[in-house]
C-alpha cells in the first residue's frame, strides 16, 4: 500500500514540475515573505503546510496544533481557535535566514481540491449563510454591480448573492472588490513553481493521503486525520453532483471562462476538465 502511495506522490510532483517548466519562467525568482505568507510552520515535526481554503485546511491546522503539543486531540479544538487563535506560526513571520532554513530542511506539503468543487464550496459557505464579513464586503459590491433593479435591502445588507452574480464578479477584470483566498488560484496561494513541495495531497483521497503523510513524518500512531466537517456540519459536503447543479445556472460561455480562469490549477494538479 505504501509503495503505490509513493508512486502516486512521484507522479503528482512530476506533473506539477513539468507544468511549471512549461508555463512558468519564475524558477529563478527570489522567494519573498509574500510567497510564503500562506504557509504554516510546525517546528517539532518540521512540517510546512500551505493552506488552501476549502481543501481540509481547518482540520489540517488542528493536526498541526496536536503535533505541536498545543492540544491533545483534534476533537478538542474549536473552529474559532483554529482560525483566529494565532497558535500556529506562519513562515513569513521569520527572518530571511529562518525562512530559507525551514524551506530547505522541513517537509513541505499542500492539499488541493477539484477547482470547481472548491469554488462552489466557498460560495455556499460564504454567501448562503449569515456572514458579517463576506456579505457587507463582497456581497454589497457584487449586488450593486451585477444585479439589475436590486432592492434597497439587498444593497444595504449584501445578502443573497446568486451564484451567477458571484461568477460575473470572479470573471470581471475590473472587479469591484479584490480577490479572496477562498477562490484564488492554488498557484497564487502556494507558489508551487517557486517552492518545491515534497507532498501533494488531494481532498478527494483525503483520508488515505493524510494518513500516509502522517506516517511519513513519524507522527504519533494515535493521531489520524479528523473526518468531521468543520462548518455547517448538518449540511451535505459539496460533491460533484452539487457542483454540477450550480454550474448548470451558468451559460456555456461562463462555464468555459470559469474553466479558463482555473486552467493552471486543472493542469498542474491533473484534474480532468469537468
Amino acid at each position: 500500500k505504501w509503495k503505490s502511495l509513493y508512486q502516486i506522490q512521484g507522479e503528482r510532483k512530476r506533473i506539477m514540475r513539468e507544468t511549471c517548466s512549461k508555463y512558468k519562467s519564475n524558477s529563478r525568482r527570489i522567494i519573498t515573505p509574500y510567497h510564503v505568507s500562506r504557509i504554516f510552520v510546525e517546528d517539532k515535526y518540521r512540517v510546512l503546510y500551505c493552506e488552501v481554503p476549502k481543501a481540509g485546511c481547518s482540520n489540517w491546522k488542528r493536526v498541526l496544533m496536536v503535533l505541536n503539543g498545543l492540544a491533545s486531540s483534534t476533537k478538542d479544538i474549536q473552529h474559532n481557535t483554529v482560525h483566529y487563535g494565532n497558535y500556529l506560526k506562519r513562515l513569513d513571520g521569520f527572518d530571511h535566514k529562518g525562512i530559507y532554513h525551514r524551506l530547505s530542511t522541513y517537509t513541505k506539503m499542500l492539499f488541493i481540491r477539484e477547482p470547481f468543487e472548491k469554488l462552489v464550496s466557498a460560495f455556499r459557505d460564504k454567501f448562503e449563510h449569515p456572514n458579517n464579513y463576506y456579505h457587507p464586503v463582497f456581497g454589497k459590491a457584487i449586488i450593486s454591480r451585477y444585479r439589475v433593479n436590486a432592492t434597497k435591502e439587498a444593497l444595504r445588507t449584501g445578502s443573497g448573492v446568486k451564484f451567477k452574480e458571484f461568477i460575473q464578479y470572479l470573471l470581471d477584470v475590473h472587479r469591484p472588490v479584490g480577490m479572496d483566498i477562498h477562490w484564488d488560484h492554488v498557484n497564487r496561494l502556494c507558489s508551487p513553481c517557486l517552492i518545491d513541495y515534497d507532498f501533494v495531497g488531494k481532498f478527494e483521497s483525503m483520508e488515505e493521503d493524510a494518513n500516509f503523510f502522517l506516517h511519513l513524518i513519524g507522527a504519533p500512531q494515535n493521531l489520524t486525520f479528523p473526518k468531521f466537517k468543520d462548518r455547517h456540519s448538518n449540511e451535505e459536503r459539496t460533491t460533484t453532483k452539487i457542483t454540477q447543479q450550480y454550474f448548470a445556472q451558468l451559460s456555456p460561455a461562463q462555464r468555459q471562462q470559469s474553466y479558463d480562469f482555473y486552467y493552471m490549477d486543472y493542469l498542474m494538479f491533473n484534474y480532468s476538465k469537468p
